[in-house]
């Protein structure tokens, strides 16, 4: 079974002298010659995912959960409709089911048919979420998985995967960090990752988002 790559692997080219940046950027000037694209138009919705859809909306939905009580209930229960309370919503994330991890179980998010994503809450996912050697091993090794990310948990929390799909895209809610109940909404949305809400990572201590 081969091993998946390292957070510091992630950002690599795949194998063998295929390079997939090459490969898009050949066939965005094809269909752009063909006259089948238009490259302002490209160029607006890569704009859109950089800054408007990215993992900082998914952040502001953690931090309100972790804030208000009433809204962590009706994330968990229905995480389409909450997060669309925030203004989250759309393609990508029409059946979103919001899973939450505690100090007893960890979730972790997988999609090993292709890479089903929540896009509203989180954007495009990372080069390594849609790799073979992730799909596979998070759900056959776990625990293993989470080590490669420098996530190392005690062996009484269990892990449960949750394999996305072209109707159902899942959220992880991570545990809030301790030693933060005095801050603000922004400042806890700091302090989510990308990866606390896809499961290979955890929320960040307040002294680590200020570093």
């Amino acid at each position: 079974m081969p091993s998946c790559a390292c957070p510091s692997e992630h950002g690599r080219v795949a194998t063998d002298g295929y390079d997939p940046a090459a490969r898009v950027k050949a066939l965005e000037q094809l269909l752009v010659e063909k006259g089948y694209v238009d490259p302002a138009a490209l160029d607006v919705i890569v704009e859109t995912y950089a800054h408007e859809v990215g993992p900082m909306n998914g952040a502001k939905v953690v931090a309100r959960a972790w804030t208000d009580p009433d809204f962590r209930a009706r994330l968990l229960a229905d995480g389409t409709a909450a997060a669309a309370e925030l203004g989250f919503g759309g393609r990508g994330g029409e059946h979103i089911v919001v899973v939450e991890n505690t100090s007893r179980l960890h979730n972790l998010i997988v999609c090993t048919l292709c890479s089903c994503y929540p896009w509203p809450l989180l954007g495009l996912p990372p080069v390594w979420y849609k790799s073979p050697p992730y799909r596979s091993r998070a759900v056959i090794e776990p625990r293993a998985v989470l080590r490669d990310f420098g996530v190392v948990l005690p062996e009484t929390t269990a892990i449960r995967v949750w394999d996305s799909t072209a109707e159902t895209r899942y959220l992880v809610l991570p545990l809030r960090p301790e030693g933060t109940g005095g801050l603000s909404e922004d400042r806890l949305a700091a302090l989510v990752t990308r990866e606390a809400m896809i499961g290979t990572g955890l929320a960040l201590a307040p002294a680590r988002a200020d570093a």
